[in-house]
């Protein structure tokens, strides 16, 4: 690409290209080195972006580096609509519905009030504690593109994806020994994983890593956790719009994000069944792609020693939520009898 070619682009794209450029690099070395072994793909976007944060240090890469933390973040988050439908969700019965809906509401509201005891806002539980019931990093992502712009809000978003993917892969080694422990059979083991583990792809690993009847079951419940990501970020969003309803200057953000409306939208269609295979998978990866470039710009853009001093409180806080939730499964499981229907 020459700059003759650069300089015929409109003015807007030129000052975004060399950002979104740096960021979709970062994410394909991401990519690559998740591909090859086997740690997560957010969390090596993250360490590497994080390496090259001085390319958003006031250069030509600053405008890219921050379009693609917001916007394309938000496209990612809306293209996950693809990945469910309404059919699925039916067929999972009222059980499972039931546990992910309890435990989802009491996880994040203990998020909220431990958050607000350790003098942090409630947007920050709200934030670590969606992160760990509902699907990990990009649950993180979305939660916090529906919050208000706040000037550590950023540093709290990359804070929650780097802790919720520790502890999302350290989950996927611990937690089938301890179901082996418990003694459950398949399908128990596979409720327990997916109505505990963060990300969908420790969730899978584990899962099926076990067998394929833990593997399908886990995957199930997984999926339900994932459609509670549509309520809890209109529940963010009537934060925001509240928190924000009696300012001066500036318009009343809307009660749910536009990209909130477009995963419903998506949903819907792909309920459908009228969306090719071959376009919902391309959808899907290009959803992919897009979270992994937007969490490699939110690295870019904070600096290691801002990290370092979070301190004890935030780690304790995404520790015990992570905690309650498994305790919450396993207590579900011990009442019903893991039942899934």
């Amino acid at each position: 690409m020459t700059a003759l070619t650069l300089a015929g682009w409109p003015t807007l794209g030129r000052q975004l290209f060399p950002g979104v450029l740096a960021s979709v690099v970062v994410a394909a070395a991401a990519t690559f080195l998740s591909q090859h072994y086997g740690a997560p793909v957010m969390l090596f976007a993250l360490l590497l972006g994080m390496a090259m944060n001085f390319l958003s240090a006031n250069g030509p890469c600053t405008a890219g580096i921050e379009w693609t933390a917001r916007q394309v973040l938000r496209l990612g988050v809306a293209l996950l609509g693809l990945r469910i439908t309404t059919g699925q969700i039916a067929a999972m019965g009222w059980h499972p519905v039931l546990m992910v809906a309890a435990s989802v509401a009491l996880t994040i509201g203990l998020g909220i009030g431990l958050a607000k005891l350790m003098g942090y806002r409630s947007f920050f539980g709200l934030l670590t504690g969606g992160s760990v019931a509902i699907c990990g990093a990009s649950a993180a992502m979305a939660l916090s593109a529906a919050m208000p712009n706040h000037a550590i809000r950023e540093r709290a978003t990359l804070f929650t994806v780097i802790s919720v993917s520790a502890l999302s892969t350290l989950a996927m080694i611990v937690y089938p020994m301890i179901v082996r422990a418990l003694g459950l059979d398949p399908v128990q083991a596979g409720i327990f994983l997916g109505g505990t583990i963060h990300d969908v792809a420790q969730v899978v690993g584990a899962g099926y890593g076990m067998s394929v009847a833990t593997g399908d079951a886990a995957t199930f419940v997984k999926l339900l956790r994932v459609t509670m990501l549509l309520p809890v970020i209109a529940f963010a969003g009537f934060l925001t719009r509240a928190h924000q309803g009696n300012a001066v200057e500036g318009k009343r953000p809307p009660l749910l994000p536009v990209f909130a409306v477009a995963f419903a939208v998506l949903v819907a269609i792909n309920s459908t069944g009228w969306v090719p295979k071959a376009v919902t998978q391309a959808g899907m990866d290009l959803s992919q792609w897009c979270l992994v470039a937007a969490i490699a710009a939110i690295g870019m853009k904070t600096q290691l020693k801002e990290l370092a001093t979070v301190g004890w409180k935030p780690i304790a806080l995404m520790v015990g939520e992570t905690i309650f939730l498994a305790v919450i499964v396993a207590a579900w499981l011990h009442w019903s009898g893991g039942a899934l229907g």
